[in-house]
């Protein structure tokens, strides 16, 4: 099943490209997910198949589209409890826990978060962000806790969604690096991209990659015996990359504490104590998506969330307390 439109062209429309065209004509539709439906396959032109997003339009052409129906989702609904931030009938806010996958994929078929919210939603979720991933606008690692904002329809999610790509939405992490960054606040630029000597890692790049942009500054910082243990600091996005602090943190030479890929394990031999104890227990990356803030999709005002630090790294940070310099 799939909603035709009709599209004719105006005189004044002559010469557009032809994803342009569309996407004027269908303003609750992103261009992005007009380029994807013309390459699909989806635009008739006198019962020929249109693939080609540039087309020059002529005045007189008639274009039918056909928009798919939004598939069920594989995943099944499954009833988890959410920490829900916010909610109304446009978008969910959720506080994701450290351990849970935002969505499914080989190896974590189920127990994501997209599984909670197709049983919290009801099946109210978006089907633009795919069968596996409704809903989802953007997302943070299994081993991340913190704030994501999910669509629960189409409108909604495509006013996210170019919000996310023109860098507007304010995303602030909190974690715990080792060392003293130096200096103490700064802008990491770095282009990220596959790591080619481990394709579970994401690495700067010399060249290609995606352009990647880190604000960071220091809230605290822990020495023992007149050496720099660790900082807590807050991270502020400029760009969304996969593993984007964790990366840049790396490359400065100051990986997040507990980074099971990109911290080394061993600690410093002059690490003890109290000190030693809490980093060692500390098993995952200790970072935290703590404030999120953008403009309602439909209202258009400013919504602002922030979370409070999960239990495992405030219990981090009171271990290191002692060591506080200063």
């Amino acid at each position: 099943m799939s909603n035709r439109v009709e599209i004719a062209v105006s005189d004044e429309k002559s010469g557009l490209r032809l994803d342009k065209l569309l996407s004027e004509a269908l303003p609750d539709m992103s261009r992005s997910r007009v380029q994807a439906l013309i390459k699909e396959g989806c635009v008739l032109l006198s019962e020929r198949t249109i693939t080609a997003p540039s087309r020059a339009v002529k005045p007189g052409e008639v274009f039918v589209l056909s928009v798919p129906e939004a598939e069920d989702a594989d995943p099944e609904p499954e009833d988890i409890p959410l920490d829900v931030v916010f909610e109304d009938e446009h978008l969910i806010v959720v506080n994701k826990p450290a351990g849970m996958v935002v969505h499914p994929a080989p190896g974590s078929p189920s127990g994501t978060l997209v599984n909670a919210l197709l049983h919290h939603c009801k099946g109210s979720l978006s089907g633009i962000g795919g069968v596996k991933r409704p809903g989802i606008v953007h997302r943070i690692d299994k081993d991340t806790s913190g704030l994501l904002v999910v669509a629960k329809h189409d409108k909604a999610h495509t006013g996210l969604a170019e919000q996310f790509a023109a860098h507007t939405v304010e995303r602030r992490y909190r974690a715990v690096c080792k060392g003293f960054p130096n200096p103490t606040a700064g802008r990491i630029e770095g282009n990220i991209g596959r790591n080619p000597n481990d394709r579970k890692k994401m690495t700067v790049v010399p060249q290609g990659g995606k352009h990647a942009v880190t604000h960071y500054r220091t809230l605290e910082s822990f020495q023992q015996a007149g050496r720099p243990v660790a900082s807590h600091i807050e991270c502020r996005l400029e760009t969304g990359r996969t593993h984007q602090v964790r990366v840049h943190m790396m490359h400065i030479g100051h990986p997040l504490v507990g980074d099971p890929l990109y911290a080394r394990s061993s600690l410093a031999s002059f690490i003890k104590g109290d000190a030693r104890t809490a980093l060692s227990s500390f098993t995952r990356q200790a970072l935290h998506a703590k404030t999120l803030g953008f403009l309602h999709p439909i209202s258009g005002g400013p919504f602002k969330f922030d979370s409070e630090l999960p239990y495992d790294i405030s219990r981090l940070l009171a271990g290191l307390e002692a060591y506080k310099l200063g």
